[in-house]
């Protein structure tokens, strides 16, 4: 069992490790930030997906792990009618939900649960819709679910049916994301009625492979394996989540044994790690892209031609040389090139700081000072924002531009960065939740997306763009949808709400003794199947 720094552990978590059996298997993940809280629903960060979504959570299905192919979860089987607007799942019986010191179930997972899940987030007058001040639902809302889901209904403990109102190609894969993890209505009930409401947030319950035991807040999180799975059992006893945002602590602990598995290692580290041979590092490319987002709604980024002028100004090349290392390639479209759809007859913005200081003029804009914001957290997508913040700054000041660089804590970051009145541009980027185009297209780009509890953070509203999104998704032929796509890709790269920076390789370092874990194509740590070798 590896030994881990007390630092990152309060004396609570201590006496938990002292309490577990002699020989159980403790496995450590190095994670690089704080969940922004336990409930999936209202959240969008993967930091927070990793550590309730997929540890504590199952949803109705889910994705095989290593793929974007659905397989059954909570529901053992589903029927779609022919016309595509009536899904009727069958729910896996005997599905046992987590108990805590404050609630022990007194029934199974059933029906209940499924729509109580779903009706907090559609419904603005159910009790449990804003049970955390200033919530949003940015999935929900974004993907438009409550216009699409005409209604849900009970058919018996066992069986919960879907109305739709229109077709919607991707909708098994939408509900096999974690902003609708199943959660216990019995729980939320008993915490209404002790006036404890904010413990769905803080003391989780789930069906999933893990349990959770205890939470120090930028420190340490601790899960329990769930003896009561319905799946397959996890290998390993003990989960941990050491937090450690720093990139080359968080190698340093997992050189010296400390931790098992980490996140995101900086790319000048790369070659340290092949060549250290008590480790070993899994490597795919991601499906993801890293975006600098401009508020279309506020001068003078709200022209096309200012909008298409700075990102000119970028050399995006030297960037990813900085930045990635190399490990990433210029991203011209907003959806990476490893998923279906992708528009390869785009052509980028070609890097021209003379033509750009021309375009600014022509448009009228002179001495322009804006705000870059850059995430204080290291991403998939984007390992360092604040130095690629310092290049975009270099790059646009060669143009006239001058950039303030802003950040935030993460949980602000993400919460700011949607505030209407956003000066200039953020850099944020996205990783597929799905396998769907529409996950990347219609959840930030879309009209529906730029209004208010949406994660479009350019605002940009093009409605012929939506229009070709809600065709695509009413449609189930495959070549129909391609198309849509494609030509909702010019769109985009004809208006520039984004300078769209890289898609980057997904690289993930272990100890030499850790088995079966399985790297996302979605960027999710999953845990349930890993193991430690003696």
């Amino acid at each position: 069992m590896s030994i881990f720094s007390t630092r990152f552990l309060a004396a609570s978590a201590l006496a938990l490790m002292a309490a577990a059996p002699l020989h159980a298997k403790t496995f450590v993940y190095c994670s690089e930030g704080s969940p922004e809280g336990f409930d999936p629903a209202p959240y969008t960060s993967g930091t927070t997906f990793d550590a309730s979504g997929h540890a504590i959570y199952n949803r109705l299905v889910q994705f095989k792990p290593g793929s974007t192919e659905i397989e059954p979860a909570l529901a053992e089987s589903w029927d779609v009618s022919e016309d595509g607007l009536t899904y009727t799942f069958h729910l896996r019986k005997g599905v046992k939900f987590h108990s805590n010191d404050k609630f022990t179930p007194s029934r199974d997972f059933n029906a209940d649960d499924v729509i109580f899940t779903f009706n907090r987030q559609a419904k603005a007058d159910d009790p449990w819709h804003a049970y955390i001040a200033g919530v949003t639902y940015e999935y929900y809302s974004s993907m438009e679910m409550d216009k699409l889901i005409k209604s849900i209904e009970k058919v018996d403990d066992n069986t919960v049916k879907f109305t739709l109102n229109s077709p919607e190609a991707p909708f098994l894969a939408n509900v096999a994301m974690p902003f609708v993890s199943v959660v216990s209505k019995e729980y939320a009930d008993t915490l209404q009625a002790a006036g404890t409401m904010e413990d769905l947030n803080n003391a989780p319950i789930g069906t999933g492979p893990f349990k959770f035991v205890a939470y120090q807040k930028d420190a340490v999180i601790r899960y329990q394996k769930n003896a009561d799975y319905w799946g397959e059992a996890p290998k390993i006893d003990d989960l941990v989540f050491a937090i450690t945002p720093d990139a080359s602590v968080r190698l340093q602990k997992l050189k010296a044994g400390e931790c098992h598995l980490m996140p995101y290692p900086a790319p000048a580290d790369l070659a340290d790690i092949k060549a250290d041979t008590n480790l070993k590092l899994d490597e795919q490319a991601g499906l993801n892209v890293g975006y600098l987002a401009y508020n279309t709604t506020v001068a003078p980024f709200d022209k096309p031609e200012v909008r298409k002028a700075l990102n000119m100004a970028m050399d995006k090349k030297a960037l990813i040389d900085a930045v990635y290392q190399g490990n990433a390639e210029v991203a011209k479209n907003p959806i990476p090139p490893t998923m279906w759809s992708y528009s390869a007859a785009t052509e980028d913005e070609k890097y021209d700081p003379e033509a750009a200081k021309k375009m600014l003029e022509d448009a009228g804009v002179k001495d322009l000072s804006m705000e870059v914001w850059a995430m204080p957290v290291q991403r998939p997508y984007m390992p360092n924002a604040r130095r690629a913040a310092e290049i975009i700054q270099s790059d646009f000041a060669k143009v006239g531009v001058k950039v303030e660089i802003v950040s935030y804590e993460w949980g602000e970051y993400l919460k700011k960065s949607m505030e209407a009145g956003r000066k200039g541009a953020v850099i944020l980027g996205w990783t597929g939740d799905n396998g769907d185009p529409d996950n990347f297209l219609s959840v930030l780009l879309s009209c529906a997306a730029a209004k208010e509890g949406g994660a479009n953070r350019a605002f940009w509203c093009n409605e012929e763009f939506s229009a070709l999104l809600a065709k695509a998704k009413a449609s189930s032929n495959h070549e129909e949808r391609v198309k849509l796509y494609e030509e909702a890709q010019a769109i985009f790269k004809d208006q520039a709400p984004w300078a769209t920076l890289a898609h980057s390789t997904q690289y993930v370092p272990m100890a030499k003794n850790v088995t079966g874990f399985v790297q996302s194509p979605l960027g999710d740590y999953t845990f349930e199947t890993v193991d430690l070798a003696e």
